[in-house]
């Protein structure tokens, strides 16, 4: 799987009910075996494209592809098998432990009468390990932290066990070791060989564990590439309006930014 197209978006284009169009014209390719992150200030666009990718928005034109298949005609259930969509904000029910809510992952996979099987258990006990919750596992959802919520909701979708992997500010409300752990565990399952798409403010979490960059400014795909072609100081000036100070990380070599 690794180096297969997994997703393809082709000339994207959308727009809520006629306005102004919050993406314009974006193309790019998702493949097994690649982080790629979505940088670009509020507004340019990001998490517009996300929810394009995943399905959720019908797009004004432009295609989106799984593994060549239009998304737009594929069952919601097959969409789930191949695809995992983790959004910026969702609304927490109480009544439901952190084990339940990482079980209902594995749904797109259950069977029959829709009882799990002993490896749908072992996926959603591995999936608890790795998003580190395993430790709430009977505790209500709405009783943990924000922070510890995402976590859960990362272990959902692991859970799916899906090819691609879509991510809208995950690490958001979480603290500097679960930024890094959580970015680290997206490196390690782009390497296993899905492909992972990551909505994130933080250009330096995102220099340092994607292996593409797509800087989005007002709608459209303004440079893509290695983070070192696509954190410049004229890029970020372009898009953030700001002037950068570019160094190196002393141990990757990959691009620094302080404002």
């Amino acid at each position: 799987m690794k180096n297969e197209s997994l997703l393809t978006i082709d000339n994207l284009s959308f727009s809520y009910d006629g306005e102004i169009e919050q993406v314009r014209g974006v193309s790019m390719e998702l493949h097994g075996g690649r982080m790629v992150g979505v940088i670009g200030p509020n507004g340019a666009g990001k998490s517009t494209l996300l929810k394009a990718a995943a399905g959720i928005l019908n797009v004004s034109s432009g295609r989106i592809e799984i593994r060549g298949r239009n998304l737009s005609t594929m069952p919601r259930r097959e969409v789930a098998v191949e695809l995992g969509y983790m959004p910026q904000h969702v609304n927490i029910v109480s009544g439901y432990s952190v084990e339940q809510v990482v079980a209902m992952g594995r749904y797109c996979h259950l069977k029959g009468f829709g009882f799990s099987s002993a490896h749908d258990r072992e996926v959603i006990e591995q999936a608890m390990a790795e998003a580190e919750v395993l430790e709430f596992r009977g505790r209500d959802i709405a009783q943990l932290s924000g922070g510890e919520q995402q976590r859960v909701l990362l272990g959902s979708v692991l859970a799916q066990e899906p090819n691609i992997l879509l991510l809208d500010e995950p690490t958001t409300g979480l603290d500097l070791h679960h930024q890094g752990s959580f970015f680290a565990l997206l490196a390690r399952q782009s390497q296993a060989g899905k492909a992972v798409m990551v909505v994130t403010h933080d250009l330096n979490l995102a220099a340092k564990y994607c292996d593409e960059l797509v800087l989005m400014h007002k709608g459209e795909k303004i440079a893509s590439g290695v983070p070192g072609e696509v954190i410049t100081a004229e890029h970020i000036s372009q898009a953030y309006n700001e002037d950068i100070i570019i160094s190196k990380h002393p141990e990757t070599g990959r691009p620094l930014v302080f404002v």
